[in-house]
């Protein structure tokens, strides 16, 4: 029985970010928007759950949302600047 199979982000548009709520504790990716710009700044997964691909399901699942929305897409933190490389 595991709990990152059924891992579900949501998109939580009006606090910017992103967000999986699992095991009563919350990760998220958190993004500033300006115009057509998007900067993706912090990523937070709480010690209990990571190691469990949760912080990569969060970044996939902003960058893909930016990507469909035609946003530039800028990253100041430095998990999710491994993934535009």
């Amino acid at each position: 029985m595991s709990n990152q199979d059924v891992v579900t982000v949501e998109h939580q548009a009006e606090q910017h970010r992103f967000v999986v709520n699992t095991q009563g504790v919350e990760a998220m990716l958190e993004y500033h928007l300006a115009g057509q710009d998007i900067d993706f700044h912090r990523t937070f997964v709480p010690p209990v759950l990571r190691g469990q691909g949760i912080a990569e399901k969060l970044v996939r699942t902003g960058l893909a949302w930016a990507k469909s929305e035609d946003f530039n897409i800028n990253a100041s933190c430095s998990y999710v600047v491994k993934f535009l490389r």
